[in-house]
């Protein structure tokens, strides 16, 4: 695996990029990191995104070089972190108008909307991570097949539960918010809390399975 490159932000906050491609294996390492950073000293906050690490420190009390260092030597010591994540599954009513985007993908892909929703299911996805909104997963693990860009334009407002498919990725939106992801169903789970502990219902790591619970043609 290539060396990352690791950069300042700003005078508090350091990123590792890793600059590799999204897989599993990569996610791990960053979580394996992201464990040790947490109890290293005046480390405020370790926030792991998708082949990246972000570490808040605090500057008065730590020097950021030799916070670099660490995380270089975090990085080359190969530790993978072996968490399997709790199993969620997630029921989703396919197509109509919880999937306005059923019909595109099924013609992008040349597969049909029955088959699209097979397998969707059929997988087991890996939370990555959470990042564009709180609560939002990354999900490693869609079918190849199922790939599809991101709609050209994208909807001023996606409803709260949106599973979409976004290139070569998987996700669901806890919240209404614009977003250009091509929406295949809806789901009524809870991703996001903000009074509960921990607010986020899925953490990096987390296997999911979605289940059919209805689909419309």
């Amino acid at each position: 695996m290539t060396q990352p490159v690791i950069q300042a932000l700003g005078e508090n906050a350091l990123i590792l990029n890793t600059g590799a491609s999204a897989t599993l294996e990569c996610q791990q390492r960053l979580w394996a990191i992201a464990a040790k950073a947490a109890h290293w000293p005046h480390v405020r906050d370790v926030v792991p995104g998708m082949n990246n690490l972000t570490i808040l420190f605090d500057p008065l009390a730590s020097d950021g070089l030799q916070l670099a260092e660490k995380l270089q030597a975090a990085w080359d010591s190969d530790s993978i972190s072996q968490k399997t994540g709790r199993k969620v599954d997630i029921p989703v009513v396919y197509g109509g108008d919880s999937g306005p985007d059923l019909e595109e993908v099924a013609r992008h892909t040349g597969l049909s909307p029955a088959e699209i929703v097979k397998r969707h299911t059929a997988a087991e996805y890996i939370v990555y991570f959470i990042g564009f909104q709180p609560g939002f997963p990354y999900l490693g693990g869609l079918d190849p097949k199922l790939a599809t860009p991101r709609r050209s334009e994208p909807r001023l407002l996606v409803p709260a539960g949106s599973v979409g498919i976004g290139g070569s990725q998987t996700g669901i939106y806890p919240a209404a918010s614009p977003g250009g992801w091509q929406l295949i169903g809806r789901s009524e789970l809870q991703l996001f809390d903000p009074g509960a502990s921990p607010p986020t219902l899925l953490q990096p790591g987390d296997r999911v399975r979605f289940v059919a619970s209805e689909v419309i043609a």
